[in-house]
């Protein structure tokens, strides 16, 4: 069992930065995927970014070059580091250990708005 809590949203302007935090309760280093996914207000959940255990990394088309996911299984913490950020980012943000059919954490709103 692991539990995932996920810390750092909140309200940034068009433009800005925001670094999302995933604290696991277990160990993350046998699991081979972990991400973060996001769901808008009306719209289906959707992979944002994802980090497996061999170390690759891959990215949503609309976030690449601008999110960065980093893993560290010394802390058992998963972090998506955010900026350029657009309105239609807003969403709330899930940390997730194993992919659908894994562990999810509660979420944390990040919301970008002037």
């Amino acid at each position: 069992q692991v539990q995932l809590v996920e810390s750092g949203g909140g309200l940034v302007q068009p433009g800005g930065s925001l670094r999302l935090s995933c604290a696991a309760s277990g160990n993350i280093f046998s699991i081979y995927f972990m991400g973060w996914y996001r769901q808008a207000p009306g719209k289906q959940r959707e992979l944002v970014a994802s980090s497996l255990s061999g170390g690759s990394k891959n990215y949503a088309d609309s976030v690449k070059g601008r999110f960065t996911i980093s893993r560290d299984n010394t802390k058992n913490t998963v972090a998506l580091q955010m900026s350029s950020l657009k309105p239609e980012d807003t969403a709330v943000y899930y940390c997730n250990a194993g992919d659908v059919n894994g562990y999810w954490g509660q979420g944390t709103q990040v919301t970008v708005s002037s």
